[in-house]
């Protein structure tokens, strides 16, 4: 499918970019099978495919209109279409292109505007959003229901280990799950430790730049990628072996870092550096021999009752932008977890960053299929792997959310316990 682009756009690589993934799509369709909001609309303009063509005909002509745009916003970015297609379109590349652009073109009303601005403003803001967050924990049980429901409860976090070892891992603090879940990287830092790894948090790291880079405030994140490469490389060229995300969001964006900084020549050897070294918590434990997180006699299941369930919900970040569907699984098995069935494995939970704020409506469905997909065997506890899809699956039910390496956290240190 060859694309013309109108004399109104200055030549750029993301414009050749965009021809190019425009011209993979054969229109096959199948996109539209596993894609969230097709299935939900049932409009073509509100799948893969459908939105390939108005980002085509925009780029032809120039303009766009709000309607279309509507259609570009109500996307996931969940990515599950690439996992699909047969053709390899690089669907959500061409979409942040696309949505980009419209912005320069068609400017939003001013309430708009403002919503946008200030998620891209405190969102990726640790302390800021971590105040925000207290503030709003102490007002809760006067605030109307809809608000209330999304603020989660205060969680505390399990002690970092105190050991040095040789082995050496980064990992990144993040803007929401400090607040949120701070257990996650305590948690993930523990388990490591016990496997002779060290985790550390390198303290000048910040956001990863997606909340910004999704709401087309590029520039933004791309200052914040910059900042992190700064704060990492010293660790790197001290012979740090890795980055470990523990949020799969975060770790769908870092692991684009090379991609996105090819153009700077300060910055796009190291940014390529980051990505090889971008690896996701599951990709790490599971090159590891577990089973030196169980110092007990028996089997390294014998802090799970076996009637126990476990629902796990695999993030679209993890299973379609990082490609590690399952992995999860095979760590939870080998530690003796009772897996729950679920279905629809494969469809998004609507939280996707800031989408559950912007498109509510969508969000709520998705959310309600999601967590009937997760409560189909009666799981006592849903796990997952990212912070966004853990704050949203817990407004929609009574089972306890968690990440996933918090419960091989329990299970290590209650096999260590037993073992002593």
């Amino acid at each position: 499918m060859h694309t013309k682009i109108h004399q109104v756009f200055a030549k750029s690589s993301e414009l050749s970019e965009a021809q190019e993934i425009i011209g993979n799509c054969v229109h096959c369709g199948f996109c539209t099978a596993t894609c969230p909001t097709y299935q939900e609309l049932k409009d073509e303009r509100d799948g893969p495919r459908g939105r390939i063509y108005l980002i085509k005909q925009f780029l032809e002509t120039g303009t766009i209109t709000e309607k279309s745009r509507t259609h570009l916003d109500r996307c996931l970015s969940c990515r599950s279409c690439e996992t699909t297609c047969p053709s390899g379109v690089k669907y959500g590349r061409l979409l942040d292109i696309g949505r980009s652009l419209s912005e320069q073109v068609l400017p939003r009303s001013t309430l708009d505007r403002t919503i946008r601005w200030s998620l891209a403003r405190v969102l990726p803001n640790a302390k800021l959003f971590g105040a925000l967050l207290s503030l709003g924990r102490l007002v809760k049980p006067i605030l109307p229901a809809v608000i209330k429901n999304k603020i989660p409860d205060k969680r505390s976090a399990s002690p970092w280990p105190s050991n040095s070892h040789s082995r050496v891992m980064l990992t990144l603090a993040g803007c929401a799950q400090p607040a949120t879940s701070p257990n996650t990287n305590a948690a993930s830092a523990r388990v490591l430790d016990k496997l002779g790894i060290s985790l550390v948090e390198a303290p000048r790291a910040g956001c990863c730049g997606a909340v910004s880079y999704h709401l087309s405030e590029h520039q933004q994140a791309l200052v914040a990628m910059r900042s992190n490469i700064d704060a990492w490389w010293p660790a790197i060229q001290a012979g740090a072996e890795a980055i470990v995300i523990t949020a799969s969001g975060c770790g769908a964006m870092v692991q684009d870092y090379g991609h996105l900084l090819a153009e700077d020549p300060d910055y796009r050897d190291k940014a390529q550096r980051i990505s090889e070294l971008c690896k996701d918590l599951s990709h790490i434990l599971v090159a590891e021999d577990l089973s030196r997180l169980n110092s007990g006699h028996g089997s390294v299941a014998q802090a799970i009752e076996s009637t126990a369930k476990i629902a796990f919900h695999c993030p679209c970040s993890l299973q379609h932008a990082l490609g590690q569907a399952g992995v999860v699984e095979q760590i939870l098995i080998k530690m003796g977890v009772n897996l729950a069935t679920t279905t629809e494995q494969h469809l998004c939970c609507g939280s996707a960053g800031t989408y559950s704020l912007l498109q509510p409506k969508i969000s709520k469905k998705l959310l309600a299929k999601k967590i009937a997909a997760l409560n189909l065997d009666k799981p006592e506890r849903i796990v997952t792997a990212n912070v966004g899809c853990q704050l949203h699956l817990q407004t929609g039910t009574s089972v306890a959310v968690d990440h996933w390496i918090e419960l091989v956290d329990e299970i290590a240190t209650a096999n260590n316990v037993q073992g002593q």
